[in-house]
């Protein structure tokens, strides 16, 4: 008597996350997520602010395998007038919006403050933690509390009003790759 073949079990497919971010620093960061959490994500760096818009993500992703699942996120700084308006335009993306900058998330895996703050100022908080702090680069120790705090930012970050100054919405994105590992 013949063996009957094993019925293929579908594989889940996890959404693939596009990310259109501004810098090094914020490059970076995905991609320690990307090699951290072992998701898909598409990063797309070095897009200034001037020129982000529907048609330029639609050109950046007609290249690549996309479905229906997948989600765009823009991640840039507040600290320039008129971005929020900017970046409000593009339909259908999540927006990862850091007021005054990057570094204010990366403050959050450390403990909260509701103080406003500049770039500057942000900055400089972020080297008092860890002295060895340049843009887009991190030391194994940072790596380490930017993974293993992650909740904790996210926690934080939730309890301030989007957009203002000091907030950050990075968490969005952390939230959704978190979700695709459980």
């Amino acid at each position: 008597m013949a063996r009957k073949a094993k019925q293929p079990r579908g594989k889940k497919m996890n959404p693939t996350f596009f990310v259109f971010c501004e810098g090094k620093t914020e490059a970076a960061y995905v991609d320690l997520l990307r090699r951290s959490f072992r998701v898909p994500v598409e990063i797309i760096a070095r897009v200034s602010d001037s020129n982000i818009s529907q048609p330029y993500i639609d050109r950046c992703k007609r290249d690549r395998f996309t479905t229906s699942e997948d989600k765009t996120f823009l991640m840039f700084d507040l600290d320039v007038p008129g971005m929020l308006e900017r970046l409000r335009k593009i339909k259908e993306a999540v927006l990862l919006l850091s007021n005054p900058s990057i570094e204010y998330w990366f403050l959050l895996h450390y403990k909260d403050t509701n103080k406003e703050l500049s770039s500057a100022e942000c900055l400089s908080m972020l080297k008092g933690i860890d002295t060895d702090y340049q843009k887009g680069v991190f030391s194994t120790a940072m790596k380490k509390v930017l993974i293993d705090a992650i909740e904790d930012a996210a926690k934080r970050a939730k309890s301030k009003e989007a957009y203002t100054n000091p907030s950050s919405t990075i968490h969005l994105l952390t939230d959704e790759i978190t979700k695709c590992k459980k």
